[in-house]
């Protein structure tokens, strides 16, 4: 049986141009969270939070995926490329060897909210050409059950399958929208390292002492069974999982590879203007 290790409250931090969100994981729970390096929930009824959004900035050695839940995001980096997250929908994006992008949050009837998940690259892969994986919201296959309706974003979920990449085809990212009261009881990859992040609602599991809210990380231990059941009002969590990777992670800003010297190579690239290879 799965079990709880720790739960870890999102903390409220600025980034980008000004953006205010909510950063469930990041760089102190790296090596916890391994291949995942940072969860930010994004979003507010308020556009002065978000409205400055992420200007051009740099990546290297990363995946990014980007989930909309409300609003959408418009997006645009230096190899021309040019598109748009709409709610439901999901933009990976295979930072490789380096990319220079913005992406600006867009409201959908004053509304705007959001994820982004960071995914480590192996060492093998950090200088591979960049690419996008963009799916729609009806791109992204659902499994509707007596207790939960789940839509699998990567990975697989009982018969459904979701998007994976060459480059960590282990990966599961699952939206879970557990019903009032029921209960969500599902057998994982053992092999696996499991991430819940409640958005809303509240959760419970056996063996913590407590509901778990919103706004709160679980970082879980091994297993192959997950349990846990939905409070009163129903609980809405992302639940991602992928094997570790077991690789030293040189981090900072954008940008992370395996050693130091390898981020000042980066940084000095970024300076003289030969960072993008593509």
């Amino acid at each position: 049986m799965i079990t709880v290790r720790r739960v870890i409250p999102a903390q409220q931090v600025t980034d980008g141009a000004g953006v205010k969100l909510n950063r469930v994981f990041g760089y102190d729970t790296r090596m916890e969270t391994d291949p995942f390096l940072l969860l930010d929930y994004f979003g507010s009824e308020n556009p002065t939070d978000y409205a400055a959004g992420f200007p051009w900035h740099p990546h290297r050695g990363i995946e990014t995926i980007t989930y909309m839940l409300q609003g959408k995001v418009e997006h645009s980096d230096s190899l021309g490329n040019r598109g748009e997250v709409n709610p439901g929908g999901v933009q990976w994006m295979t930072a490789g060897s380096g990319i220079i992008h913005q992406e600006m949050p867009k409201p959908i009837s004053g509304l705007m909210y959001g994820f982004q998940l960071w995914l480590n690259l192996p060492r093998s892969f950090k200088m591979v050409p960049p690419t996008y994986h963009d799916l729609k919201s009806s791109d992204i296959p659902e499994v509707e059950t007596s207790s939960s309706r789940v839509r699998v974003i990567a990975g697989r979920f009982r018969k459904a399958v979701g998007l994976s990449t060459p480059y960590n085809s282990s990966i599961d990212v699952l939206d879970v929208r557990l019903w009032p009261d029921a209960l969500f009881d599902e057998a994982l990859n053992a092999n696996s390292s499991y991430f819940l992040f409640v958005y809303d609602g509240q959760i419970s599991f056996a063996d913590y002492s407590k509901p778990i809210g919103s706004l709160n990380g679980v970082i879980l231990d091994k297993g192959s069974i997950l349990q846990l059941k939905a409070e009163s009002n129903g609980a809405n969590f992302l639940l991602f999982g992928g094997q570790p990777i077991n690789e030293p992670i040189a981090w900072r800003g954008p940008i992370v590879m395996n050693t130091n010297d390898e981020l000042s190579v980066a940084f000095e690239e970024i300076n003289q203007g030969t960072f993008i290879k593509e």
